[in-house]
């Protein structure tokens, strides 16, 4: 049996994660990027040893490993504010006292969850674009092979640039929850 739960959260309610996320970007602007890495790195360890997790909870990991992988990908070059959302994003998911303590069985990473699906969703044209830039950094490196390095960063230099303004464009013609 499976127990579908939908609910709808008010402006009021986006208001305590946007003040738990501004207090965790103000904690980015304090910290090194790679101990925020480290801890949630730990933090995903510490949570896949605690298996079985709620479905919930694991259907979610992955994508959080792809944030992590756009958020570390030297070739994609992630726009400062969006690095820092990322960062932040982290720092509260990696807080096992956040709004619900990650340790209540069930519901503990409830809060965590709903994190994720909002910056998923603030954040789903860079997402795209990332993708795109994957699909063709790997569809280039088939072709070519081993080509000249300066030839590969130029082709993927330009792709980027226009992959980030298609993000930006996006992202501004939107009408939609701002978490930030």
């Amino acid at each position: 049996m499976t127990l579908k739960l939908s609910f709808e959260l008010t402006d009021r309610d986006l208001g305590y994660f946007r003040e738990a996320l501004r207090q965790s970007r103000n904690a980015v602007r304090h910290a090194e990027e790679a101990e925020i890495i480290d801890a949630i790195h730990q933090v995903l360890d510490d949570i896949r040893a605690n298996e079985p997790l709620p479905d919930f909870v694991a259907l979610r990991l992955p994508q959080l490993d792809s944030l992590l992988q756009m958020l570390n990908d030297d070739e994609w070059k992630l726009p400062e504010g969006d690095r820092e959302r990322l960062l932040a994003t982290f720092i509260y998911f990696a807080d096992p006292e956040d709004i619900l303590p990650d340790d209540i069985p069930v519901i503990g990473y409830l809060d965590d969850v709903i994190i994720l699906e909002l910056i998923a969703l603030d954040m789903r044209h860079v997402r795209e674009a990332y993708d795109d830039f994957c699909e063709y950094r790997d569809e280039f490196d088939r072709e070519h092979g081993k080509t000249d390095p300066a030839v590969r960063r130029d082709r993927l230099d330009r792709r980027r640039q226009r992959l980030h303004q298609r993000m930006q464009r996006r992202s501004a013609g939107e009408n939609k929850v701002r978490l930030w």
